[in-house]
């Protein structure tokens, strides 16, 4: 497993992060900038899953921005085969996976570097 915190170009690291069942697009607090994460571009504007809707996270405190990291959960062989999104609540820390999803084709190694 590989594990890498979410940074923005402005070396930001508070954002407000957009989840659904495809993945995960992130918004830096301090200067606006939009990043996908891993390959959730690939898929952000497929119809959604039953049940699924794309929205904001939220933390149980009413906080909408995070500190926001990713892991990689790797194959025997080194690639990428699940994606999860976590993140802790900059106003009271409290921290969950908000998203995740399998990789199921190759190569990956791009991804270890979309957080």
């Amino acid at each position: 497993m590989k594990i890498a915190p979410s940074v923005c170009g402005c070396g930001g690291r508070v954002f407000f992060v957009l989840v659904d069942a495809c993945g995960a697009e992130r918004e830096c607090s301090g200067c606006g900038s939009r990043a996908f994460i891993a390959d959730s571009e690939d898929f952000w504007n497929e119809a959604s899953w039953e049940d699924d809707e794309r929205g904001a996270a939220g933390c149980p405190c009413g906080s909408e921005e995070f500190e926001a990291a990713v892991a990689f959960s790797l194959g025997d062989d080194g690639s990428v085969r699940w994606v999860t999104v976590g993140l802790r609540c900059i106003k009271d820390g409290c921290c969950g996976v908000y998203a995740d999803w399998k990789i199921d084709y190759g190569p990956t190694d791009h991804l270890l570097t979309m957080v």
